[in-house]
C-alpha cells in the first residue's frame, strides 16, 4: 500500500517512476541506484533472514543515509537501522549500527502495543509539507512488542496523543535523520498521511537533481475528509 501511494502521487504530478524489489541476495550496487528506500517489518523468522542479509550490505546503506537518501522504515525495519536489540531474555543482538537508538523485546509481565495511533508532528523537517499555522496529525495503527528507545525526544517524529509509538514510556513516536524516517505507523501510513509521502518525494528529487523542489499540489479532498472523520472518532479533533 505504502508504494502505491508512492507511485501514484509520482505519477499524478507527471513523474516517472520506477519500483525495484530488493529480494534476499539481491547485489548492493542495485541499492545504490534506488533514490528513494522503502522497508517494512515482518514475523521473526522472516526478521532473521533479512537482519542476515542486511548486514552485508549496511555500509551501503549507511552511506546512502548520510548522503540523504529519502527512506520509509517501519516497524522491523525501524528496529533494524539501530544499534542492538535486546531479547526478552536479556541477549544482545547487533542490528545494523546505523542510527543512535536500541530496542528492546517486552518482558513476559509487558503487552504488546496494539492499536489505533495519533501523532501531533513536532519534527522540524516537516513544517515545510504541512499546513502554515496548523498542527498536522499522523494517524495509523501499531503492533509491535518492542520498545524502542531514542536518545532525545526532539529526533522524533512527534508526540503520541493516542496510543504508545517508539514505547510506553516517553510518549514520542519514530526517529527521524537527514531524510530517514523510522517509524512504528502501519496503515498504511503514507495513504492517510500524504505530508509524509510528499516529504520522501520532495527529498527523493532533491537529492537526484539538486536543488529545492516544490511538488505540485494534488487534490487530496478524499483523504483530508477521511482525516478529518478519523481523527474526529479516534482522538475528538477535527484538525487537519
Amino acid at each position: 500500500g505504502n508504494i502505491i501511494v508512492l507511485q501514484k502521487r509520482c505519477e499524478w504530478r507527471g513523474i516517472t517512476v520506477e519500483v525495484k524489489r530488493l529480494d534476499i541476495g539481491f547485489d548492493h550496487k542495485l541499492l545504490t541506484t534506488c533514490n528513494l528506500l522503502f522497508m517494512g517489518g515482518a514475523q521473526d523468522q522472516q526478521q532473521k533472514i533479512v537482519a542476515d542479509d542486511l548486514q552485508k550490505k549496511s555500509e551501503a546503506l549507511k552511506k546512502m543515509i548520510e548522503n540523504g537518501i529519502p527512506g520509509l522504515y517501519i516497524c522491523g525495519a525501524y528496529q533494524f537501522l539501530g544499534e542492538y536489540y535486546v531479547t526478552a531474555d536479556g541477549k544482545k543482538l547487533a542490528c545494523l549500527n546505523i542510527l543512535p537508538f536500541y530496542t528492546k523485546q517486552r518482558s513476559e509481565d509487558e503487552k504488546r502495543l496494539i492499536g489505533d495511533i495519533v501523532v501531533e508532528v513536532t519534527h522540524p523537517a516537516f513544517a515545510p509539507y504541512r499546513p502554515p499555522n496548523e498542527s498536522y496529525y499522523l494517524i495509523g495503527f501499531e503492533n509491535h512488542g518492542g520498545r524502542t528507545i531514542i536518545p532525545q525526544t526532539s529526533d522524533a517524529i512527534g508526540k503520541t496523543v493516542l496510543g504508545y509509538g517508539n514505547n510506553d514510556t516517553d510518549q514520542h513516536e519514530g526517529f527521524v535523520y537527514q531524510n530517514t524516517i523510522g517509524t512504528y505507523l502501519h496503515g498504511p501510513i503514507l495513504a492517510r498521511n500524504p505530508l509524509i509521502a510528499d516529504f520522501l518525494l520532495a527529498k527523493a528529487l532533491e537529492v537526484k537533481y539538486n536543488e529545492k523542489i516544490d511538488l505540485a499540489p494534488l487534490n487530496d479532498e478524499i483523504i483530508n475528509t477521511n482525516r478529518a472523520y478519523l481523527l474526529t472518532t479516534l482522538y475528538g479533533s477535527k484538525k487537519r
